[in-house]
């Protein structure tokens, strides 16, 4: 993306990963210049026509209790993730809404294989379900720092190189099942330049009401940042696939990054086609009669 200037539909389908073969992280920034017709304030205008629009799709997958969307949030510490969430999921009903913060594993955690507690707050019918980091943790922070595995009693014999080639495997097929039981899966990796977040952990220290998002751990961090960007790369290209794209969104610019995802979950939704469901003909019934008999509690008009 050398030029000044896209247009947000070519810049949402350069996004779109959905055959990691060639994936290569480098290939996509962390900040576009420009998108065409689009500046800062005409992007917060379509974000937030955005939220009411994803509102109303949101009511219809609740209404046909059918399909369901899982969302999933991958980033560099300070990429993003919890604003985006934040903004881009304002305007929707949160009693259809579960967002799930995957920490450290516990010990009931640490006593299951990996994929347990991921299946079990996966989005049930007609629900969105939001991770704010997820499985992918396992192949990410695990790789990076692989004394990890130690603490999941993984038997030794099972805990050699090829583990991290079988847990793609074992995450691409999770996924592809989800999304033949009617889960629509989104994974979006919110590419931040590492600058950037130099920049962004300095207004944490800086800013008094910022204070709470510092994390010594998360800055101390940044010395793996390559280590990071090399299993960032390998997660994406061994586990993106048509019925569960990777969405590569340029994230140093906050407003651009959330309009992008807002787009992207927009399209999914409506691609869906739902539409208001017909009621059940018991129902119909039973309508036509409480209207009988609220019409006739009406209060009778005074004469005179």
């Amino acid at each position: 993306m050398t030029e000044n200037a896209i247009d947000l539909k070519t810049l949402l389908h350069r996004c779109r990963i959905e055959d990691g073969a060639s994936f290569d992280l480098v290939q996509h920034p962390t900040r576009v210049a420009q998108i065409r017709d689009i500046d800062k304030a005409a992007g917060k205008h379509l974000l937030r026509q955005g939220v009411k629009r994803l509102a109303a799709l949101q009511e219809l997958l609740y209404a046909n209790g059918t399909w369901s969307l899982l969302l999933v949030f991958q980033a560099m510490d300070a990429g993003g993730k919890d604003g985006m969430i934040k903004h881009v999921m304002s305007g929707v009903n949160p009693q259809g809404v579960t967002v799930t913060s995957f920490k450290q594993p516990g010990p009931v955690e640490l006593s299951h294989d990996y994929l347990w507690r991921v299946h079990l707050v996966a989005p049930s019918s007609g629900r969105i379900g939001i991770f704010n980091r997820s499985h992918y943790e396992e192949v990410l922070v695990t790789r990076v720092h692989p004394d990890l595995l130690v603490k999941q009693k993984i038997p030794a014999s099972l805990r050699d190189g090829a583990i991290w080639d079988e847990r793609y495997r074992d995450i691409k097929h999770f996924e592809h099942y989800l999304s033949r039981q009617g889960t629509v899966v989104l994974k979006f990796f919110l590419n931040l330049s590492k600058e950037e977040q130099r920049k962004r952990f300095l207004r944490r220290i800086d800013l008094d009401e910022k204070h709470w998002k510092f994390s010594v751990s998360d800055a101390r961090e940044r010395e793996h940042w390559d280590a990071y960007r090399d299993a960032y790369r390998e997660a994406i290209r061994n586990t993106a696939q048509p019925s569960a794209p990777w969405f590569v969104i340029p994230a140093d610019r906050k407003w651009m990054a959330r309009l992008l995802v807002m787009e992207t979950i927009i399209e999914a939704l409506e691609g869906l086609k739902l539409s208001v469901p017909d009621p059940a003909p018991d129902i119909v019934r039973d309508m036509a009669a409480v209207r009988q008999e609220l019409e006739a509690q009406a209060p009778k008009a005074k004469h005179g």
